[in-house]
């Protein structure tokens, strides 16, 4: 037998006899292919060196992506994951022969091998060959196809410009008079540093120095110490050190009085008067008619002074009076009509609203020393026909301008703001007798306007308000809808001088009239919760403000001649 292949030639003679053991005799000789290279004995000699990588020569080299950062087509070189090549994949679970999962794993197939052996013997009992039984196969392909495409995010481009530099204008003119009398001071002011020997250190002056000189002043003269800012600041503090040292027992009493008596007496309190506030500044036979707290300085209070007697009106005052001097006021401003409401900013404690009783409202600043206001009414921009009974600053921040609201006995209520140059009126409702307050059609007859008295905001929806009427109804209106009213409340069955939403309760809100009761109310009921009749023996006029108690059940009811406590 002959095996051959590339580089050798092998021969086999095998002897076989019947009678002896087989025998090979094998000879070996090197046979060379016809494509060897002959080589040299130093040839053969040197070495080779071939490096192996995992390199897959079949992968593309030559793949071009879009670069969204250089918006173009860049060479993208195969990673090192390109080069795996898988060639089979197997999904494998291998459990524990003691884990738990393998012993219901084994016990599902006995159960289906018994399962398996019922069936057949149930087939064979009934005549069914097995043959005949489909044979279930195993899927030896698991292979789906997905594919899936990535999203273009679409360009944006973004811009960033600053702010642009606040720029001021200033202009001023220059006339012959004001060249000339600069030519003067400076001539004078050589001459005073020549008399005195030029001793006078050169120094900016400005022009109003100059016009003292011009005018015969001395401008090295000191200032007017007693007239000026830091002694009138001097003087007050002082005062306030003067007067609370004369009242020490009162200011104690202000902060720890008790009464022991309380104890005793389960429902009735004392009441320890303090200080009186007075002023000669006021006319004689003039009213107090508004009082308002600060909403910041808790010792600074507003007191409106007027008359109510409405056939014989002057002018009005307005004080304010501080806890910490009781002497005399503060602030004292004078008015031409008689002031029946006012009112502090809450985010700008200085500016004061003053309701008068013809009509006008005015914006005073208790910070600043001119006596005129910052802001009035007029003819020009709007103005009520009758006397305004309350006014309630807007508590919500709307922007940079301010505004605030009024209620008149002409029936109507208005917002007021405060622009740069003026003070804008802008109508929020007309009050009509009517139940409803719809605008009625042409065709029908005539309808008065209500008497407006009061009006409060609801403490947390701003738009909602209800207002109290000299006809003794009440009111529920938003500033959204100006034509009709949004529910009304009757009961009452003379004026009614106040109405307050409660601040804890946002449906309810208290109620007091000139026909001696007080009345709680719900915004979504017509039906009176509880009703308090002011006993005739009780030396009352008629009541002319509530305030609510931070205890949820007690307020205080201001008349004439007592304050009242009741509870609801």
């Amino acid at each position: 037998m002959v095996f051959s292949n590339k580089r050798y030639l092998t021969l086999y003679y095998i002897l076989v006899n019947e009678h002896e053991n087989p025998a090979a005799i094998t000879i070996r000789t090197v046979v060379r292919p016809r494509n060897q290279l002959s080589l040299t004995p130093d040839e053969l000699k040197e070495e080779i060196t071939r490096i192996l990588t995992a390199d897959d020569p079949n992968v593309p080299r030559n793949i071009s992506k879009f670069n969204y950062r250089d918006r173009c087509f860049k060479l993208d070189p195969p990673g090192h994951s390109d080069h795996m090549a898988v060639h089979t994949a197997l999904e494998g679970c291998l459990l524990h022969v003691d884990s738990h999962e393998y012993h219901k794993q084994e016990e599902r197939e006995k159960k289906k091998e018994e399962d398996t052996a019922s069936r057949m013997t149930l087939h064979k009992q009934s005549g069914i060959l097995a043959s005949s039984l489909p044979e279930k196969h195993k899927n030896l392909f698991n292979y789906s196809e997905r594919s899936s495409q990535t999203i273009n995010h679409p360009l944006r481009s973004r811009g960033v410009s600053t702010e642009q530099p606040p720029v001021t204008q200033y202009s001023a003119n220059v006339s012959v008079w004001q060249i000339y009398d600069s030519y003067v001071s400076d001539l004078m002011i050589m001459n005073m540093e020549h008399q005195d020997g030029g001793s006078v250190e050169k120094r900016k002056i400005s022009f109003e120095d100059r016009m003292a000189v011009v005018q015969g002043e001395n401008v090295n003269a000191p200032k007017d110490i007693v007239n000026s800012d830091d002694m009138c600041k001097a003087i007050k503090i002082t005062e306030r050190l003067i007067n609370q040292n004369s009242q020490d027992e009162i200011y104690h009493d202000f902060k720890y009085f008790e009464d022991a008596s309380d104890e005793y007496r389960a429902r009735e309190g004392s009441l320890l008067p303090l200080w009186k506030f007075a002023t000669q500044r006021v006319k004689k036979g003039q009213q107090v008619t508004a009082l308002c707290w600060n909403t910041y300085h808790d010792d600074l209070f507003a007191v409106g002074f007027g008359s109510y007697d409405f056939l014989q009106q002057g002018s009005g005052n307005v004080a304010c009076y501080s806890l910490k001097n009781t002497s005399t006021p503060e602030v004292f401003f004078t008015t031409e009509s008689s002031v029946l409401c006012l009112d502090f900013n809450v985010r700008h404690p200085s500016l004061l609203a003053i309701g008068c009783y013809d009509g006008n409202v005015f914006v005073y600043n208790i910070c600043s020393k001119n006596p005129n206001p910052i802001f009035s009414s007029s003819i020009r921009t709007g103005s009520h026909n009758d006397p305004i009974w309350e006014i309630h600053w807007e508590k919500k921040d709307n922007g940079a301008e301010l505004n605030f609201y009024s209620i008149s006995s002409d029936g109507k209520v208005s917002s007021w703001t405060l622009s740069r140059n003026e003070l804008r009126m802008e109508l929020v409702m007309n009050l009509t007798l009517g139940q409803s307050g719809k605008a009625e059609p042409e065709d029908s007859p005539l309808v008065g306007f209500a008497c407006g008295s009061c009006f409060d905001f609801h403490k947390k929806q701003s738009h909602l308000f209800v207002v109290g009427t000299e006809e003794g109804h009440i009111y529920k209106c938003s500033k959204s809808y100006s034509g009709q009213y949004l529910q009304t409340f009757t009961g009452h069955h003379m004026a009614v001088y106040t109405v307050q939403w409660n601040i804890y309760h946002e449906r309810v809100f208290l109620s007091c009239s000139a026909d001696w009761t007080v009345k709680v109310r719900i915004r979504s009921m017509k039906v009176n919760i509880r009703c308090l009749l002011l006993s005739s023996v009780m030396i009352v006029k008629h009541p002319l403000h509530i305030i609510f108690s931070l205890s949820l059940s007690l307020f205080l009811l201001l008349t004439y001649s007592i304050i009242a406590l009741g509870s609801k």
